[in-house]
């Protein structure tokens, strides 16, 4: 009998590995059948075609429907897409440094880059430009303006520009030249010795940004990290967000893939920050975001407040395709140091209902019992996997203050040419009365007639009015308007001063943790 066992086990043993190499071979000769059935298909179209074809166009269009079936996150970036994202990781293109918009037609410039080229030559907020290099400009589409101001670093443009109580037209010569993107929004004071910091998404010069923003807010104890509606960016740039407050040699985040090996990214040296930390996502929050909010969840490093974040944890490769166009290929997954999945669920093939239902799993309460529980590194308390972050403090979106006739003056962009309109009649005015913020804060007021102005300016745009809705919206309209002309005449920042106290209920049950954090946070910390 044993024997025969011993037999039977050397036939297998012999067997495996050949039935292991045939099933490798087959699966090798099916794709390469597939990929000549490919090549036979296209060149018999090009060859017999009735029509002339667009191979740029067809090729494209090919490669989208085959990464179309896969994950939701895997994709085709053209040659412009490259190079807008370019820009944006980078953190600079070249240009004149002026923020603009159209107003009846005109080009206008809504705010000048500090000590930029343009502001040093002598433009300034609410001149209206009606020439580049002599080309009447009157009338551009505000997606071509780009193309006319923006150019290679050193290279000269000139604009001519119309300004209030100027009776001749001003012309600017400006040499272009670098043009920092930022990706911090917001740097304050949320009250004594709490600082707040926005980072809007993970560039390649966010890190240095951001110590600079912590550093300007002077001696303090505790911190608001704002991730809400950060997209993500460049992974380096998360794993030393994340290396800001933990210690030397902590886990950040892994992944691992079909043909990767697993990969494990730690902190490579000590935490700067020693205070405590809450940090705000939502819905909107993803990525590399993602990986510092669940980093510092799960160290116990930080009370996470807000909504479910967005879920996306997958690792894609950026392959170039030779024309300046590329791919990204997801490779790989990441997890948290717990070991949770950050990608949500998906089905491959079917990414418009991925993000049409990407806030599913907003409402903790009623998917607690189904997702996966998993226990933080110090601590032992209860954190949930299942897709995103979920946070230590949920806060519920409120809408009780948007109505339907506030999303569509929204939607026809009415704000943004009434903060135009508002601005080119009071500027002079406002800086004279509110040379700071806190005179701002204090003093202004956006009266009735002017948001008697805007309703009219909504029924221009061709939103009707409405009574109920108007009145269920004013209040945070006025107040948005208001935040809006607080950053025109000062920055991003003080936007977030004036919004974030009066509507931003995150940053507020933030606030309140850091300012009685052993009475109101340690709970939330505890197994």
């Amino acid at each position: 009998m044993k024997r025969v066992v011993f037999s039977l086990l050397l036939v297998v043993t012999i067997l495996l590995p050949s039935l292991v190499v045939a099933q490798i071979q087959r699966a090798q000769e099916t794709e390469i059948m597939q990929l000549q059935k490919f090549n036979r298909f296209y060149r018999y179209l090009n060859a017999t075609y009735v029509d002339t074809l667009q191979v740029e166009s067809l090729v494209e269009t090919a490669i989208k429907g085959m990464l179309s079936e896969l994950d939701p996150h895997s994709t085709y970036l053209d040659k412009e897409e490259m190079k807008a994202q370019a820009e944006s990781v980078d953190g600079s293109f070249s240009g004149v440094g002026v923020e603009y918009n159209i107003l009846n037609d005109t080009l206008m410039i809504v705010g000048t880059v500090a000590n930029g080229p343009a502001e040093k030559v002598g433009v300034v907020p609410n001149d209206r430009i009606v020439e580049i290099d002599g080309v009447n400009v009157v009338g551009i589409k505000r997606s071509d303006v780009p193309s006319k101001l923006r150019g290679e670093k050193g290279s000269q443009v000139e604009i001519t520009v119309v300004r209030r109580g100027v009776d001749q037209l001003l012309k600017f010569n400006i040499t272009r030249d670098k043009i920092p993107i930022e990706t911090i929004d917001a740097a304050f004071l949320a009250a004594p010795n709490v600082g707040y910091v926005k980072v809007n998404r993970f560039g390649r010069t966010t890190m240095s940004e951001f110590k600079a923003a912590v550093e300007s807010l002077g001696e303090i104890d505790a911190l608001i990290l704002d991730l809400s509606s950060n997209g993500g960016g460049l992974f380096d740039q998360s794993i030393e967000m994340a290396g800001y407050f933990l210690p030397k040699e902590s886990l950040v985040v892994s992944n691992e893939g079909r043909m990767i090996d697993p990969q494990y990214y730690s902190t490579k040296t000590e935490g700067v920050f020693k205070g405590h930390v809450a940090v705000i996502i939502n819905g909107s929050s993803a990525s590399a975001s993602e990986i510092v909010a669940g980093a510092l969840q799960d160290w116990d490093r930080a009370i996470v407040v807000g909504q479910n974040s967005f879920g996306k944890g997958l690792v894609q490769k950026q392959i170039p395709l030779g024309d300046g166009s590329a791919v990204r290929i997801t490779v790989a997954r990441y997890h948290t140091p717990t070991g949770r999945a950050i990608q949500r669920p998906y089905e491959r093939g079917k990414r418009d209902e991925y993000y049409k239902n990407r806030y599913k799993t907003a409402d903790q309460d009623s998917l607690k019992d189904s997702r996966p529980r998993y226990k933080t590194l110090l601590r032992g308390r209860e954190v949930y996997g299942g897709g995103g972050i979920a946070p230590d403090v949920e806060v519920k979106v409120d809408t009780t203050l948007v109505s339907d006739y506030m999303v569509k003056v929204v939607a026809q962009g009415v704000y943004s040419d009434f903060i135009l309109e508002y601005m080119d009649r009071n500027r002079e005015q406002l800086e004279k009365k509110y040379p700071t913020f806190e005179k701002f804060e204090k003093g202004f007021e956006l009266d009735d007639s002017s948001m008697a102005r805007f309703v009219e300016l909504c029924t221009e745009r061709g939103v009707e009015y409405d009574e109920q809705g108007y009145l269920r919206s004013r209040d945070l309209m006025r107040d948005q308007l208001s935040a809006m002309i607080a950053q025109r005449l000062f920055s991003t920042t003080e936007f977030y001063r004036w919004m974030n106290p009066r509507h931003n209920e995150s940053y507020q049950q933030a606030l309140n943790l850091l300012l009685d954090w052993d009475n109101k946070a340690q709970k939330y910390l505890e197994p």
